[in-house]
C-alpha cells in the first residue's frame, strides 16, 4: 500500500481550490489534481508492507501525543512553485496562518518515522497543498505571470486530525482513503 501522512482540507474549501486552478486552465502542460482531494503532505511513506501500519500508527500516535498543541486555525492562501519559477514541477497553494503548527506536527513525525527505516526528506519541508504538477513547459510563462500577480485566499479551517492516509493510483489518478486518523 503507498502511504502518506496528511492534513485534508475540509469539503468546504473544495470549490475555492477548485476556483484558483481554474485561473490555470489555460496553461498547458498542467496536469490537475483533484480539488475533493487537497490535502497538505505532512510525509511521504511510499510503498509500504500493510503489516507495518500498526507500528507506522503507534510512531504518529506518539508524534501528536508530543507536540505541545492541540487544535489549531489555518488559513490557505498564496501560490507557489517547486522548484522555482523557471523550472516548474510543482503548482501549490501555501498556508498562510497555521504553518508552524503544520511544521512542528512534521518534525514530531519525521524522525519516528526514520527509526521504523523510511527515507528522511531531502528538502525543507514547506506547508502546502499541490495544485498541479507540470508535465510539460508550454503553459510556464502564464504559471509564472499568475504566481507572480494573484494571492488567493482559499479560506480557512480549523485542523483537528491528521490522517494517515492510502494512495491507490487509477487510470483516472490517484484516490485517497484513510488509513487512521490522529486527534490533536
Amino acid at each position: 500500500m503507498r502511504l502518506f501522512v496528511s492534513i485534508d482540507l475540509a469539503a468546504d474549501l473544495t470549490e475555492s481550490v477548485a476556483g484558483v486552478q481554474e485561473r490555470f486552465a489555460d496553461a498547458s502542460g498542467l496536469n490537475f489534481t483533484d480539488p475533493e482531494q487537497a490535502h497538505v503532505t505532512l510525509k511521504f511513506l511510499g510503498d509500504t508492507d500493510p503489516d507495518r501500519v500498526p507500528e507506522i500508527a503507534e510512531a504518529i500516535e506518539t508524534a501528536v501525543d508530543d507536540v505541545d498543541f492541540g487544535p489549531f486555525g489555518t488559513e490557505f492562501g498564496g501560490l507557489g512553485v517547486f522548484p522555482s519559477l523557471e523550472y516548474i514541477s510543482v503548482l501549490w497553494l501555501g498556508v498562510s496562518d497555521g504553518s508552524e503548527e503544520m511544521t512542528l506536527l512534521h518534525e514530531a513525525v519525521e524522525p519516528r518515522l526514520y527509526d521504523l527505516g523510511f527515507d528522511p526528506e531531502e528538502h525543507d519541508f514547506t506547508p502546502h497543498v499541490t495544485l498541479a504538477r507540470m508535465e510539460h513547459a508550454g503553459g510556464k510563462e502564464l504559471v509564472q505571470e499568475n504566481v507572480r500577480e494573484l494571492d488567493p485566499t482559499v479560506g480557512t479551517q480549523r485542523v483537528e486530525t491528521i490522517r494517515l492516509t492510502e494512495s491507490e493510483l487509477t487510470a483516472d489518478g490517484p484516490e485517497y482513503s484513510t488509513v487512521e486518523a490522529f486527534d490533536l
